[in-house]
């Protein structure tokens, strides 16, 4: 990837931390959560993504989606215009998180476990 392809994101500290910047692009609480339904089930439609990202709101999703969208991770494409009808999908880039969201998924199988209701 080419300097000019990186993303410049705020990092803390005198010197650029690729960790800090990471956790800057996939820490706000839903981003690998999209990322992740994305990986999982393709393309989707708002409605769609909704439903597969279980308890976030409209707005949240909205926010987020277009905050992925800002960092190269995911296209907004319309597909139909009346009614608007759009189609989320990853890009180049955010397919390359694929192996970041699985480790995170698999760490999460080995060490959490539900609440007990």
């Amino acid at each position: 990837m080419s300097q000019a392809e990186r993303l410049e994101v705020w990092c803390a500290g005198e010197e650029w931390c690729p960790v800090t910047t990471t956790a800057t692009v996939l820490g706000p609480k839903w981003h690998p959560v999209i990322v992740h339904r994305l990986l999982v089930h393709g393309p989707c439609g708002f409605n769609e993504l909704k439903h597969a990202v279980d308890g976030i709101s409209s707005k949240v999703l909205s926010d987020s989606l277009e905050r992925l969208g800002e960092y190269g991770l995911v296209d907004r494409a319309v597909i139909e215009d009346r009614p608007i009808r759009v189609r989320y999908s990853l890009t180049d880039r955010g397919l390359s998180l694929e192996p970041v969201i699985t480790a995170m998924a698999e760490w999460g199988q080995d060490h959490l476990t539900a609440p007990a209701e």
